[in-house]
């Protein structure tokens, strides 16, 4: 199915995205699920107004926290979007921090990820000999300055770098396994990010991520079990309001970044990733054949 849409710019929602959806805090024309070779992606959301043009997809769910990290459709997700003609993905995620020089509630735009992951449906191009792509940078050089020089603008503070260890969840991690990461050099811990960014690459897409630090975690601080709270005592009452702030600055920063991307300056590689397969034949200029289908 062609859809005549041309909107290059798009956000992937995190933690809390939908109730940003159900409050109206962004509002939009809902395109629906887009179907694709691998299921069906997350309802999308096409965002015109007079700040700025974008498309948003929740990935945990449309009305509430659906489904969790390790069964989000993460290929569907990103292939519905380069097929609605995207280039420049932005996503946020809500990850624990293990670096307690950042404090809850902050911005920070990560460079860098450990994959702790296993069982994902992480590439496009399963059972196929292409994909090799370097990882170094690991997000878009050009949407990271972008996302920098927007929450400058808007006077909101944030930390420029950070390594962010994506765990397979839905479990919290345990003590031991955060000291490994802190030995690793991690400084946050998630589960989202991966495969989403390996993903974006695959198909020449740049993608940079927001993230907000929900709480620390396990083992950083001294924390009692609480049960029925968030975390089971994790974060506490200030957490949880310095983390309900951040979320409530999204809508602005999403359009802030969507009014800024069309000025700013291409210093990235990410729509040449593919070009080695291409010079050697492997792949044509249409990047449907790229994908063998499952």
């Amino acid at each position: 199915m062609k859809y005549n849409i041309n909107t290059p710019f798009a956000v992937i929602g995190g933690s809390q995205a939908y109730d940003l959806l159900q409050r109206g805090s962004i509002r939009g024309e809902r395109m629906g699920e887009i179907k694709t070779p691998f299921g069906h992606s997350q309802p999308v959301y096409h965002i015109h107004d007079a700040t700025g043009d974008m498309l948003f997809l929740s990935r945990h769910g449309e009305k509430g926290y659906s489904l969790t990290a390790p069964f989000v459709n993460y290929r569907a997700n990103i292939y519905a979007l380069k097929e609605l003609g995207v280039k420049q993905i932005v996503s946020w995620s809500g990850p624990g921090t293990i670096n307690t020089s950042y404090h809850i509630g902050e911005y920070v735009i990560v460079d860098d990820v450990v994959d702790e992951t296993h069982g994902r449906e992480s590439t496009f191009y399963k059972n196929s000999g292409i994909g090799f792509i370097r990882q170094a940078p690991v997000f878009c050089p050009t949407l990271r300055e972008c996302i920098i020089s927007s929450l400058k603008n808007l006077h909101l503070g944030f930390s420029d770098k950070g390594t962010y260890v994506c765990t397979q969840g839905p479990r919290l991690e345990t003590p031991a396994e955060i000291r490994k990461y802190k030995s690793y050099g991690c400084d946050l811990v998630g589960m989202t990010l991966v495969p989403e960014i390996f993903l974006a690459k695959e198909l020449e897409m740049c993608y940079a991520a927001i993230c907000y630090v929900t709480n620390y975690a396990e083992g950083v601080v001294d924390r009692p079990f609480k049960a029925g709270e968030l975390f089971e005592g994790l974060s506490d009452d200030a957490d949880r309001m310095a983390v309900e702030k951040a979320v409530s600055n999204f809508s602005v920063v999403m359009r802030e970044i969507a009014k800024n991307i069309k000025q700013q300056k291409i210093i990235c590689h990410c729509s040449s990733l593919m070009e080695r397969y291409k010079r050697r034949g492997d792949i044509g200029p249409d990047w449907h054949d790229w994908i063998k289908q499952p």
